[in-house]
């Protein structure tokens, strides 16, 4: 399959996903780095020279041969189509130079092999790729910065990951030199990756919404569906992590703002984040989300970045979604899209440990009328001459008797109800048979109490984008 490059940034994508895939494929830890140099140009254009370098197995060219250059005028301008690579494996006694340029649509005149160098019987492999790009330092370095900062999210076993930022003058001689980021995950094991995405996505929430006070309670829940059922092999995993935070209403109104009714998907690929596959897209739009009292309004693409836009979602609340499809070994084909059964199953999962959390919409109009229900049953226990009997309720609801005035009678109550109403919730979503009812003409559909899965056996095939 052909992958078209269209920009600078689909352009280092690419790489480093390379990168990444050396690396797990690598049997001991593995640094990769990731470095910016600018240039002086004679003509007074800014020039970078983007270097992607691991530790990992050898490069193999195949990894390049479906790369092809787009004839865009905007590319044009910012990268000239030639790619350098330094490769290496540890049975090797050279490193292997050479050109690639994607411009060339012959496969032979595509390659350029350049002069090797001598090891010198050192033991050891790696790669590193560098191609020179037409554009700001600084704008190329938020963009860098931003994409690591979403790859660390998923900790990728074994591999410690450095970004550095320099620049040399016409002489060659380094002006400047510093890491920006850097970050290890060699303490994580693959057998943890769904722990470590949870934990990955409560830390990016923390660090980009800044109304979340410090030990703010996240509530999360965690989704894992395997290929063919199967969790040996080379079966494809997709993990999936819902988060939700509540603001407290005692904090600005522009921090509400800031929580606004949108999702962002945080989707990866074989650890490297990436554009949604637009089957897994689907798969999204397709979930029942009324029963998780959630009523999606639209699905916006801007540049790879996919947002669920809600129509009902307190000002106060924000939702997260993480999503991971990864293949246990690597290379491999492409397996079926299972996202939609690992975001239900950490919906589900969220739901059963977090008590009021995410009630379809129909056990929330029941909730509406709690507050009433508990005032009128309040009032009617407190307005009973037998002493004993106020006592009997009170003590049942677990009020003491110096706490007993209508305002917490009716708080234990409204509580108790609400908590009924979420066990009854829950339980529905573990059975998919509808209950029997009392009467035919009931208000409540059958359909109301089981979930839309019938797209739950429906096979799509995954395809990404960089």
């Amino acid at each position: 399959m052909e992958i078209e490059i269209s920009s600078v940034k689909m352009l280092y994508r690419h790489l480093i996903f390379f990168a990444v895939q050396r690396c797990r494929m690598s049997d001991d830890l593995c640094r990769l780095t990731v470095k910016l140099t600018s240039f002086s140009h004679r003509f007074g254009l800014p020039l970078v020279r983007i270097s992607v370098s691991d530790t990992g197995v050898g490069s193999k060219l195949e990894e390049y041969q479906y790369l092809k250059y787009r004839d865009d005028l905007v590319l044009a301008n910012q990268w000239d189509g030639m790619i350098s690579l330094a490769t290496t494996s540890v049975s090797d006694s050279e490193i292997h130079n050479l050109n690639l340029n994607l411009k060339e649509s012959n496969s032979a005149g595509r390659l350029t092999k350049l002069p090797s160098t001598t090891k010198n019987g050192v033991k050891f492999s790696g790669t590193e790729v560098s191609v020179s790009i037409s554009k700001s330092l600084d704008d190329l370095l938020a963009e860098v910065t931003c994409f690591l900062q979403k790859m660390i999210l998923v900790k990728i076993p074994k591999v410690v990951m450095e970004l550095l930022v320099g620049g040399d003058d016409l002489l060659g001689a380094q002006t400047e030199s510093r890491i920006v980021t850097i970050e290890g995950s060699s303490v994580y094991s693959p057998v943890e990756s769904i722990k470590c995405l949870e934990v990955g996505l409560k830390d990016y929430v923390r660090k980009h919404h800044t109304c979340l006070s410090i030990g703010e309670n996240l509530k999360g829940g965690t989704g894992v569906a395997n290929s063919s059922g199967s969790s040996h092999g080379n079966s494809q995993v997709v993990e999936a992590v819902v988060i939700i935070n509540e603001i407290s209403e005692l904090f600005p109104s522009s921090c509400m703002r800031e929580q606004d009714m949108r999702t962002e998907i945080l989707y990866f690929k074989d650890f490297v984040h990436c554009s949604v596959a637009q089957s897994s897209l689907d798969a999204l739009t397709s979930i029942n989300w009324k029963s998780y009292g959630l009523a999606l309004r639209s699905v916006a693409d801007h540049d790879g970045c996919v947002i669920l836009e809600w129509e009902n979602l307190p000002p106060h609340l924000h939702i997260h979604i993480a999503i991971h499809c990864y293949h246990r070994q690597y290379p491999s084909l492409p397996d079926r899209n299972l996202a939609r059964k690992a975001v239900k199953c950490a919906l589900d999962d969220l739901k059963e440990n977090n008590q009021g959390v995410l009630l379809s919409t129909r056990e929330l109009k029941m909730c509406d009328y709690a507050l009433d229900l508990a005032k009128t049953l309040a009032r009617l226990i407190l307005s009973s001459n037998d002493l004993n009997f106020q006592e009997e309720c009170c003590s049942l609801l677990g009020v003491q008797s110096q706490e007993v005035n209508p305002d917490s009678v009716g708080n234990c109550i409204r509580e108790k109800i609400i908590s009924v109403i979420g066990l009854n919730d829950r339980n529905s979503q573990k059975h998919k048979e509808a209950p029997s009812f009392l009467f035919e003409d009931d208000c409540f559909r059958k359909e109301d109490f089981m979930d839309e899965d019938y797209q739950e056996g429906e096979e799509a095939y995954i395809s990404w984008d960089m």
